[in-house]
């Protein structure tokens, strides 16, 4: 039986309207992340699966509705600090400990790779520089990539660029990664050397919520998957029990039209 303790992000009735509510991008939506789930998010296109990605961070600001992140509620404007006084509530103190990682890789161009990955670190968390490149070049290391530390994102392949942004997310040292659509700009043979990078981060435990049409890395690789239309979770399973045997009619249309 889960402890509230696993529990890493709850989600309660989300909501995100557009154009005074004629829009319903997120129409309630309430799951629990919990620690080490690898959460695979999938859907038609316009389902609200971007939008309820890029809202457990506030990039989006829901409408309605409450996100706990590790005890929080992020969506509050104030919260209780150790001493029991309301303060200010700091996004950015809990964006820190969530690593995003976004379907055009948002690399600076100007920046080598190295620079790219150690200036978070070193202006956000004041790590020192020699720590930080150091942390760096063991995170390359493990994507193949230590080679091109010193190149500007110009000189690398999509895949390449991907595999840096996801090094650069987790030079931060996240409590949970979040990914969008992370391979859908890619060209397809450059697509597994980057999902391959996933399964590694999902074997050593790294909790994660993945938005992608990749089936293939949902059934493999994912622990949960949510199915998303309409702004509304319409089914959340195993991926056994989502591709083997999905109750949503919508669900059961979605894999007929994907697999």
């Amino acid at each position: 039986m889960e402890t509230r303790d696993d529990v890493l992000i709850s989600v309660n009735d989300l909501k995100k309207y557009y154009n005074k509510g004629a829009i319903k991008a997120l129409d309630g939506v309430t799951v629990d992340i919990n620690k080490g789930d690898v959460m695979v998010v999938i859907g038609p296109s316009g389902s609200g699966k971007s939008t309820f990605l890029r809202s457990l961070n506030l990039m989006e600001h829901p409408t309605g509705g409450t996100i706990m992140f590790d005890g929080v509620d992020i969506t509050s404007k104030k919260i209780k600090n150790a001493e029991g006084q309301w303060v200010k509530l700091d996004i950015d103190e809990h964006r820190q400990k969530m690593g995003m990682v976004f379907q055009h890789f948002n690399l600076f161009p100007h920046m080598t790779i190295m620079d790219n990955i150690t200036l978070a670190p070193m202006k956000v968390k004041g790590v020192s520089k020699e720590d930080a490149e150091k942390k760096a070049i063991e995170l390359l290391n493990r994507v193949g990539l230590a080679d091109r530390a010193n190149a500007y994102p110009i000189q690398l392949s999509g895949g390449q660029k991907q595999r840096v942004a996801i090094v650069r997310a987790l030079a931060m040292e996240p409590q949970v990664m979040l990914f969008d659509e992370p391979t859908s700009a890619l060209d397809p043979e450059m697509v597994g050397e980057v999902l391959d990078v996933m399964k590694e981060l999902a074997k050593e435990g790294m909790t994660m919520v993945v938005v992608t049409h990749e089936m293939g890395f949902a059934r493999e690789v994912g622990n949960r998957v949510l199915f998303m239309a309409d702004g509304k979770l319409l089914e959340e399973g195993t991926p056994a029990e989502i591709f083997g045997a999905p109750k949503n009619a919508r669900l059961q249309d979605f894999l007929r039209k994907v697999l």
